[in-house]
């Protein structure tokens, strides 16, 4: 009888202090980096979003790119006309031009993908996007498709850099080797070592 007696009151206590001292989780904000997240953020990588050939960021002609002042990561001559998404995860932004990418993926790191340089000039001519800021992609999606004679007629270069943007909050960004071929969908940037 005592024992039974104990195993209630031992019950009876734990329900009340659960309900007592539990706070639920309301959900963080989106895009808002869970302890959970930054975890596996260590272990993330970050796919190839374009057939073609690596190129190091810092060869990149565009300073703003080679100086690593827009984030890190590595650029990509690419040899079709198709952005892939790069991982599972939200479009930030979609420049109405559709020459630049902005994601935040599943595990918390921001991407930035700009197709060409100087192709904002072009005022969209040559990119079709096929989604949009606040969609919800798939690693391997389709994102955008753009005329690649058409902007290298226009005399802009087609190199298009992937950058990690938030490489302070998301740990070391480890590029894959640059000068080689590369098919959409195969590891581009580990990511991870906060």
């Amino acid at each position: 009888l005592v024992a039974f007696a104990g195993i209630g009151i031992s019950m009876a206590a734990g329900f009340l202090l659960t309900m007592l001292f539990y706070k639920e989780d309301k959900g963080a904000e989106p895009g808002a980096v869970t302890a959970k997240q930054a975890d596996s953020a260590a272990q993330i990588t970050i796919v190839s979003p374009l057939k073609g050939r690596t190129i190091r960021l810092e060869d990149v002609e565009d300073e703003a790119f080679s100086s690593g002042v827009l984030g890190k990561g590595i650029a990509i001559m690419p040899k079709e006309g198709v952005l892939y998404a790069p991982a599972d995860g939200i479009i930030s932004a979609f420049f109405p031009t559709g020459h630049a990418v902005g994601m935040t993926t599943d595990n918390g790191a921001e991407l930035l993908m700009h197709v060409g340089m100087d192709t904002v000039q072009l005022n969209g001519k040559g990119f079709k996007p096929l989604a949009a800021e606040g969609n919800r992609v798939k690693r391997g999606q389709k994102l955008l498709e753009f005329d690649m004679n058409l902007i290298k007629e226009a005399g802009y270069s087609l190199v298009t850099p992937v950058l990690v943007t938030n490489v302070d909050e998301i740990g070391e960004v480890r590029p894959a080797e640059a000068e080689k071929e590369i098919q959409a969908g195969a590891a581009l940037i580990g990511v991870g070592g906060i």
